[in-house]
């Protein structure tokens, strides 16, 4: 980087320092939400709260059928190392 590349740039560092952190809130949310434990772990609340009749089977199905997909979407998400 020259310095007259280095000096018009300036003004943009505290914008590119915030993009880059929000790049990595939003890979972690991510990853956090594509996560198979996390997922499975969802999926056993959804059987506790149909046994204990917080949930009917029709919403317990609906959740459940989302949490399938997030799985699925998850397994086929490339991974950043």
């Amino acid at each position: 980087m020259g310095l007259i590349t280095g000096l018009l740039g300036l003004p943009l560092a505290p914008l590119r320092g915030t993009i880059a952190a929000a790049e990595q809130i939003l890979q972690h949310a991510e990853d956090e939400f594509y996560d198979p434990a996390t997922i499975r772990a969802q999926l056993a609340e959804v059987d506790r709260q149909r046994e204990a009749g917080e949930l009917s089977d029709d919403e317990a199905i609906a959740w459940e059928d989302e949490l399938v997909e997030r799985l699925m979407v998850g397994q086929n998400r490339p991974r950043k190392e």
